[in-house]
């Protein structure tokens, strides 16, 4: 690459990464739950800071910041989201955000550049509300009767009020503009250890996982925990105990060779230490990019409820609630993202799926899409001891950089 093409700056990306560090700090991380104060601040400082890219800015009736640009030629889309989990990590969503500000700050003002890049904030990309809402909404998956509906996953708080507070209501949420932009790029930090374990600085993300999620409710016989003979009892606590040992036992010979499945959440009822539990819940999600692989696990779990009701004591019933495709990411970004590699960071980057789902996956159904990852520090993410070494963020915002310019074209 020309040493006369303007490249990212380092010290401007880690200022503003630590800015927005600044707002909900939590120990080494950030409490940023979505349509919080704290993310509310995130939201207004990302506003003033995309004129310094020459894009004006706007906030959508949903939350999503969009930055757009008027400079003539193509448009590149770029961003990630600024909410966090709770008490979590303070790279997660802020870096792809503070690398596509970076991106137009260089290339926006680069005549040699033909066209532009554009900035996004997806708001809700953590699922407070509901799952990927902001991106939803921007590629028209979501419904104003699905904004009714959403309630905050640890308040309880409606949607509706959320926005209100936020100063949204009544404000035109923003769809996709079609043939407006060659595509969408976004980073983010790996949240896994395969780079850092081979010292690498790059991920060209190849796909992004489907997530399927499922309830599994066991019901047995509430009864009382001191005088109920274990032989006649009907304990769904227990039912669902030997259910989840049975996945691990039976899931694997029938799985991909990246397929994961976690059991996220158990409720019993009532719950009480004097009392047999009469219920049982259980939150169960697998993840993988093959269609084919999760149809076989859904019919697997499916089986394994009903072999475990006709056995007894107690009946299994599964219900699903969410079906997650998985995105396949654009081949051209993906060869654009290791070259910008090789120019600036030594090639050393490697292909590899996501784990995770992202943003990306939603733009992917309306238009390209590509992501590459940065190292996390012993691939630890959703927790507030997340981190990246300054060297891979600057590293990578160098070639998120070069790798807009040349889907640009630049």
């Amino acid at each position: 690459m020309p040493d006369t093409q303007p490249r990212a700056d380092g010290h401007r990306v880690l200022a503003d990464l630590h800015a927005l560090r600044a707002f909900g700090a939590y120990k080494t991380g950030v409490h940023k739950p979505t349509f919080s104060e704290p993310h509310k601040l995130s939201l207004e400082w990302l506003v003033q800071k995309l004129p310094e890219a020459e894009l004006s800015a706007t906030i959508d009736g949903i939350g999503n910041v969009f930055g757009t640009s008027s400079k003539p030629g193509p448009k590149l889309l770029a961003g990630s989201h600024l909410e966090s989990q709770n008490y979590a990590g303070w790279l997660d969503g802020p870096l792809g955000v503070a690398y596509a500000l970076e991106a137009a700050r260089v290339l926006n003002a680069d005549a040699s550049v033909n066209g532009a890049v554009e900035v996004a904030s997806w708001c809700d990309e953590e699922g407070h509300f509901g799952h990927f809402l902001g991106s939803r909404s921007y590629v028209g998956q979501v419904t104003e009767a699905d904004i009714d509906a959403a309630r905050d996953r640890t308040s309880g708080r409606s949607m509706r009020d959320a926005l209100a507070d936020m100063g949204l209501t009544g404000r035109p949420r923003i769809t996709t503009e079609p043939g407006r932009h060659v595509g969408y790029l976004e980073a983010h930090i790996e949240q896994g250890d395969a780079l850092e374990s081979g010292r690498l600085a790059i991920g060209v993300v190849t796909s992004i996982v489907g997530i399927w999620q499922y309830q599994i409710n066991f019901v047995g016989e509430q009864n009382h925990a001191g005088t109920t003979r274990m032989a006649v009892r009907k304990d769904a606590g227990l039912a669902l105990a030997k259910f989840c040992v049975a996945i691990d036992e039976r899931f694997p010979t029938a799985c991909g060779p990246r397929t994961v499945w976690t059991t996220g959440r158990i409720t019993l009822d009532p719950g009480a230490p004097s009392i047999i539990p009469g219920g049982a819940e259980m939150l169960f999600q697998i993840r993988d990019d093959d269609p084919s692989v999760i149809a076989r696990l859904e019919q697997l779990l499916r089986t394994m409820a009903d072999e475990a009701s006709a056995n007894g004591p107690c009946t299994v019933s599964v219900t699903k609630l969410r079906t997650g495709a998985p995105a396949m990411m654009d081949a051209g970004f993906q060869d654009a993202i290791e070259a910008a590699s090789k120019a600036v960071a030594g090639g050393r980057s490697i292909r590899m799926p996501s784990g995770a789902g992202h943003d990306a996956q939603m733009l992917a159904t309306v238009m390209p899409a590509g992501m590459l990852f940065v190292p996390s520090i012993g691939g630890i993410s959703h927790h507030w001891t997340e981190n990246t070494a300054d060297a891979d963020i600057v590293t990578g915002a160098e070639v998120f950089v070069e790798a807009c310019r040349r889907i640009l074209g630049g």
